[in-house]
């Protein structure tokens, strides 16, 4: 993992829409451009936080894609997430001062380090701050209550067709196809995410080429029948 010392702005970067305020004034924009310490550069694998580490900053993806995992009592790892570029991710270590998952690269990566004790003191002397740093945290507790019903009330078919929609869907508003994709995770973490065995994931892959609802090469995925397929996922995960 590199770190880069140089002056990182928000207010110039292509991203900052994704995971900052908009329609910011000049003066406002500068005091955000104070949030950013440095970047770090994660290689494709690597960690960049763990459970358990103490919580010193909140993280924006600039580039790549990562996944958020816990380790369960018998030594098998839980997806718990996954996130692109314009995320912040680091929310959990808030509560206790300490990390309760893993975040691991599933690609070369580059992300916007902000120390909390900044983001506190911004956040004091600009009160309009703290409605994005809510919204942040209100996003997850309702993501987290979709994937409960998501787990808990949908078939193997059902829980597939919504996650491919969501990814699907959160890529398109990043400037990417509406029809394309090419998964970052293996579908053994799709499976761990979804609750699903891997042997299920890859039938139910296999039961949607079939149907004409996709077309599946290797990790290259092309929607088909993308109305057909809302039917069988027609209750979303809101990321």
């Amino acid at each position: 993992m590199r770190e880069e010392k140089k002056k990182i702005a928000c207010s110039n970067c292509s991203s900052r829409t994704s995971c900052m305020p908009t329609g910011w004034g000049e003066a406002h924009l500068r005091q955000i451009d104070n949030l950013i310490s440095s970047r770090r550069s994660i290689r494709r694998g690597g960690v960049l936080f763990y459970n358990g580490e103490p919580f010193s900053a909140l993280y924006a993806i600039r580039t790549g894609f990562f996944k958020t995992s816990l380790g369960t009592e018998d030594g098998r790892a839980q997806v718990t997430g996954f996130q692109m570029a314009g995320k912040i991710i680091g929310l959990d270590g808030i509560v206790n001062a300490r990390h309760t998952c893993d975040a691991i690269a599933l690609e070369d990566a580059d992300v916007c380090v902000m120390p909390y004790d900044r983001i506190e003191d911004i956040s004091r002397e600009v009160v309009a701050f703290q409605r994005p740093i809510h919204r942040l945290m209100s996003r997850e507790i309702v993501r987290e209550h979709r994937v409960v019903l998501l787990l808990g009330s949908m078939r193997a078919e059902e829980r597939l067709a919504a996650f491919l929609l969501d990814l699907m869907q959160r890529l398109q508003a990043r400037g990417f196809s509406n029809s394309e994709l090419i998964l970052r995770m293996t579908r053994e973490e799709i499976g761990s995410y979804l609750g699903l065995k891997l042997e299920t994931v890859s039938r139910t892959f296999s039961c949607f080429a079939q149907e004409g609802l996709i077309e599946v090469r290797q990790r290259h995925i092309q929607i088909r029948d993308g109305q057909a397929l809302s039917q069988r996922g027609y209750r979303q995960i809101c990321y």
